[in-house]
């Protein structure tokens, strides 16, 4: 089974390069193609996860077009074959891990709802009861499920951590209507998709969204939508607040890193292929639990 860890096209300039996606120039369009590339601790790791990028790729478009009727998002397409520069090989390696989507100016704000304590929420009541400033009712524990889901956005960092902030930080950052119209957003989104999972026997504890504004002046959800990457699901017949849950995610990898000597800065240390294995297995249980389809 082959993985892809960089691509690399000829026929279009690359627009950006992050921990995952590498996003090419359309001219008024952008291509943004998921490769399998897995980062842990802010470092990517030398292996990539087969097939890890499709199934990103494949969640991501379930809710893009499940919750359209909330927020427009930016998709155009999916079909790589209308990529006239592209050559045959090229349109192989694409297919079904990319999107052609509308170009936007990216919000640089990370749009966080969160329904349950968990992660840096929950390190944060700890200390003070409060998330991203919002003060929260006494006797909560670990994974607690909030009475009702909060907005709680972040800083974008270009390298290392995002950083909670509160919301009238963002308003400052992004503009009163603006930020009103995007945490609108968010809780609207976390709610609807709370309700698709719960009926598939999952609980979404937390997500982060990211909009942008296109050429009309309209906001649109932009970048990738409740993947596993993006999210917290926890496994609702196994949920027991008052300890950390199991998620769908990449913690067999995090798990495996923190048992070695690595130092957390690159480079990694080689990945054992039970790691990758293991983690892809987790990556294609989300996408069959989340969509209610089987991998192909």
């Amino acid at each position: 089974m082959s993985a892809v860890h960089t691509t690399s096209l000829a026929g279009y300039p690359l627009f950006r390069r992050g921990k995952v996606r590498d996003v090419y120039d359309l001219g008024d369009q952008l291509l943004m193609v998921a490769s399998d590339r897995i980062s842990a601790f802010d470092v990517v790791m030398s292996e990539p996860i087969p097939e890890k990028g499709a199934l990103l790729t494949q969640i991501a478009a379930y809710w893009f077009e499940q919750l359209s009727h909330i927020v427009p998002n930016h998709v155009i397409s999916m079909d790589v074959d209308t990529l006239d520069r592209c050559t045959d090989e090229e349109k192989d390696m694409l297919r079904g891990r990319s999107m052609i989507v509308r170009k936007t100016s990216p919000l640089p704000v990370e749009c966080v709802v969160r329904g349950y304590l968990s992660g840096s929420g929950w390190k944060e009541y700890q200390a003070s009861q409060t998330v991203c400033g919002i003060t929260l009712p006494a006797g909560y524990v670990e994974s607690s499920k909030l009475t009702e889901p909060i907005f709680t956005p972040a800083t974008k960092a270009e390298e290392g951590h995002d950083e909670n902030i509160s919301f009238d930080v963002a308003a400052k950052i992004l503009g009163d209507d603006v930020a009103n119209a995007v945490g609108n957003y968010s809780i609207a989104l976390y709610n609807a998709a709370s309700e698709l999972v719960a009926s598939k026997g999952l609980i979404l504890a937390d997500t982060k969204f990211e909009f942008g504004i296109d050429n009309s002046g309209q906001i649109i959800l932009i970048d990738e939508a409740l993947t596993p990457d993006s999210s917290r699901y926890w496994l609702a017949e196994s949920y027991a607040p008052g300890t950390s849950q199991m998620n769908f995610d990449k913690q067999m990898l995090r798990d495996w890193l923190e048992s070695t000597p690595w130092n957390k800065t690159p480079p990694p240390p080689t990945l054992p292929d039970d790691v990758i294995q293991g983690t892809r297995a987790k990556y294609i249980e989300a996408y069959e639990r989340i969509t209610g389809q089987r991998w192909q």
